[in-house]
């Protein structure tokens, strides 16, 4: 597992492109018939990809979790959220099974022993993407399909920034302790997310952008308001994004995004939003 220690903002104006990728970018995520893992401890979450061919792939295979967690299994002070964003797959949490279409997602609440990640066919694997967070109380297990993610339209063409928000772990679908998830998806003719932009000071986020077309990329716009930075994105990579930055996108075409918060709270307009005259 491989570990990414905090930035400071006043740092972070100093960091060359070689630098700002290092801290931020998780630049290769799906690697077929392995796990990666990254914890960072910007709010301890854990970005995961699972991506089972020959075999299922246990969550806590090959980490000692008391070394690397210091808990006897990965989820005992932990809840995990899942999309999959590959072919038809399916996880089984404490004996119990799940199927995952693409784009299905699941919660898995704090306390469960053993989370098996499988796919249907090892020639069109499942890419589970898989966020993980500490937890204080448990909730239980909701397999959530992309028909029953509450659908919130957003933007214009005018703003070349029309799209819907499909919210998964959120308060308006189900109960988690501090982990949120969902999909964005942009229209057709659309490049611009969560713009004007905006920070919230008591909550990170992770990004994954995915349905990049190949020799196309996305411009991830980060920093403080008045100190912008710009890591260029591809297809199925994502990027870490601290509660003093913004996060935000545009694209050479219309792409989709994976969202994934962790923090103090789940009110989303809990959000400082940044002067349009003021960014730099």
């Amino acid at each position: 597992m491989e570990i990414r220690q905090p930035s400071n903002s006043k740092d972070a104006k100093h960091y060359d492109t070689d630098r700002l990728r290092e801290e931020f970018l998780i630049e290769e995520i799906f690697v077929p018939g392995e796990i990666r893992r990254i914890y960072s401890h910007i709010d301890r979450i854990i970005t995961m990809g699972y991506t089972p061919t020959d075999k299922p792939l246990e969550l806590g295979e090959g980490l000692n979790t008391m070394t690397n967690l210091g808990t006897d299994f990965f989820l005992e002070r932990r809840e995990l959220g899942v999309i999959n964003i590959g072919g038809k797959g399916a996880i089984t949490a404490d004996g119990k099974k799940y199927v995952l279409n693409p784009r299905d997602g699941l919660y898995v609440g704090m306390g469960a022993k053993e989370v098996v990640f499988e796919s249907d066919d090892k020639n069109a694997p499942a890419k589970f993407y898989t966020l993980s967070a500490p937890a204080h109380t448990t909730y239980p297990t909701v397999h959530i399909d992309i028909t029953k993610a509450r659908k919130v339209p957003c933007g214009d063409v005018e703003h070349a920034n029309k799209r819907v928000i499909n919210q998964y772990i959120h308060p308006e679908v189900m109960k988690s302790c501090q982990l949120t998830m969902g999909l964005t998806q942009l229209e057709e003719g659309s490049v611009w997310n969560t713009m004007p932009c905006h920070t919230h000071e008591r909550r990170m986020e992770v990004y994954l952008y995915l349905d990049i077309p190949e020799n196309q990329v996305v411009f991830h716009l980060m920093g403080e308001p008045t100190e912008l930075r710009t890591i260029v994105m591809r297809n199925e990579q994502a990027v870490i994004s601290p509660s003093w930055s913004i996060h935000s996108g545009v694209g050479t075409h219309a792409y989709s995004f994976i969202w994934g918060m962790v923090g103090e709270n789940q009110t989303f307009d809990d959000m400082d939003h940044c002067d349009m005259n003021a960014i730099k």
